[in-house]
């Protein structure tokens, strides 16, 4: 964007043009409709498995681990295996996924045991979720890995 601090003197920019944004309106576009759908699923999972009042978790916990170990998997695709369209990434990845897991929702979750008087359960489910979404997403992209570049041989 051109601000008159940038314009060369003389050139006026063409009115109603914006270069930037019509670049970026199909990725904002795709994630946009990605997260919507990955927050839905995240919803409809809370809905199945709702959280007692002062109980860890579980819905939020489990649903942070698929997502981490779905990411790991499409990384693995779209940057080992797959020539990727440009907006599969942004669509699965940023949209699906990310409106899919919930970390805010974790430190919610985290601070609503603590203010219940369960500050053990807190820790837990701080120490637990960060561990067990950080251990999903290696091993399940090591494992995709290992299946998908043993095929291409």
């Amino acid at each position: 964007m051109t601000t008159p601090e940038t314009r060369t003197p003389g050139i006026r920019p063409a009115p109603g043009r914006h270069p930037e944004w019509r670049a970026q309106a199909p990725v904002v576009t795709v994630v946009a409709v990605g997260g919507a759908l990955g927050a839905v699923g995240r919803y409809a999972i809370t809905l199945a498995w709702p959280t007692p009042p002062g109980s860890f978790p579980w819905a939020t916990f489990w649903t942070n681990i698929s997502g981490c170990a779905a990411m790991g998997v499409l990384m693995v695709l779209v940057t080992d295996v797959w020539a990727a369209h440009r907006l599969l990434r942004p669509f699965l990845g940023t949209g699906v996924l990310g409106g899919f897991t919930t970390f805010s929702t974790y430190a919610v979750d985290v601070r609503a045991l603590a203010d219940a008087g369960r500050p053990g359960t807190a820790l837990v489910c701080l120490a637990a979720t960060l561990c067990a979404a950080l251990a999903a997403v290696w091993l399940a992209s090591a494992a995709a890995r290992l299946v998908f570049t043993r095929r291409q041989r």
